[in-house]
């Protein structure tokens, strides 16, 4: 709380909150959409939600194979650990747990971890593209493309697409011409890093390429691109089992935008938690589709309480199991 940074994520989401979520309330049938709720489908929703966090757990299995074989079993309760960080710290410091705790277990190197946390993020981003785009043609039914959100939306998938597919492209070709990326690595250490900075430099670079050697193959990175929509498929999955709970019903395609356009906006900065932005994100997303603003944020701010406390708690458990403190993390992740 001492940095700025939280500050500036706190105010970003009192703004989404103030200016976008509460104006034009009725607090008396938000209150009774919540009240008249069907909570027990929760519990197929967090089932699907679940099996989509094992899936990548398998993901990760998969993608740490040309460093280290770890199994799934293993990697399950890191992956939650990864999720309770991201949850309760900001700036996604749970990629970071995630790496460290993956050290402390399996020797693998933190830089390694974090090189395949990006390529995880940049196959997120495209999945989450082409759920935007799968979608656009209905949402163009619904207010048209031209303007308003679907105008929108569709600006942020073309220039998401031109920067998520050209960063997979740049890191395949690093992962599939090694020699050629390593000297031009070490040329620009040599010519940009200064002297004191540049053996450190050096370890670290080198354990960040060998975290992209899972992408050596297209038939890897297709792989990887596979699991990623099937992650992604289950967490929407939890979004359609909450939605019978609820007075309002819309195609699992429209719920398939939800889930891309809130986990966009949510790469804003924001409060742990992503308070705010994700509401935003999917009040909007559900008005677009005629959906009351009471009832969409009645489900909204359910939806958003069952991804963070369940993993919040589950990875809590596994992070005390495993008797590590913050203190340890910061001293070891700056070391290295």
């Amino acid at each position: 709380m001492k940095r700025w940074q939280f500050w500036v994520g706190l105010a970003i989401s009192l703004f989404f909150l103030i200016f976008v979520v509460f104006p034009q309330q009725d607090w008396t049938k938000l209150w009774n959409s919540l009240r008249s709720a069907q909570y027990l489908w929760l519990i197929p929703a967090l089932a699907s939600y679940f099996i989509g966090v094992w899936v990548r757990a398998w993901r990760l299995h998969y993608m740490m194979r040309p460093i280290k074989k770890v199994p799934v079993s293993t990697l399950f309760p890191i992956v939650c650990i990864g999720y309770m960080g991201n949850n309760i710290y900001p700036a996604r410091l749970g990629e970071v747990l995630r790496a460290y705790v993956i050290k402390q277990k399996e020797s693998v190197a933190i830089s390694a971890s974090l090189a395949i946390v990006l390529i995880e993020r940049i196959f997120d981003a495209v999945v989450m593209m082409l759920f935007i785009f799968v979608n656009l043609p209905e949402l163009a039914k619904i207010g048209g493309v031209e303007s308003g959100i679907g105008g929108t939306i569709q600006q942020v998938a073309i220039i998401g697409t031109f920067i998520f597919f050209g960063a997979l492209v740049v890191f395949m070709l690093a992962a599939m011409f090694p020699a050629v990326t390593t000297r031009a690595v070490a040329w620009s250490i040599a010519h940009l890093i200064p002297a004191r900075f540049r053996p450190k430099t050096e370890g670290i670079s080198g354990k960040f390429l060998e975290g992209l050697s899972c992408l050596r193959s297209p038939r890897d990175a297709l792989m990887i691109l596979v699991t990623s929509i099937v992650v992604w498929l289950f967490e929407t999955g939890k979004y359609w089992f909450l939605m019978h709970g609820f007075a309002f019903i819309v195609s699992f395609f429209a719920l398939m935008l939800m889930n891309g356009i809130a986990n966009i906006i949510t790469s804003i900065p924001s409060a742990p938690g992503y308070i705010g932005t994700f509401e935003a994100a999917g009040v909007a997303a559900l008005q677009a589709y005629g959906v009351g603003k009471e009832i969409a944020t009645a489900y909204t701010v359910v939806l958003h309480a069952a991804l963070w406390l369940p993993i919040t708690v589950l990875g809590a458990i596994f992070w005390i199991h495993e008797g590590l403190s913050m203190s340890k993390v910061r001293e070891e992740t700056n070391a290295e």
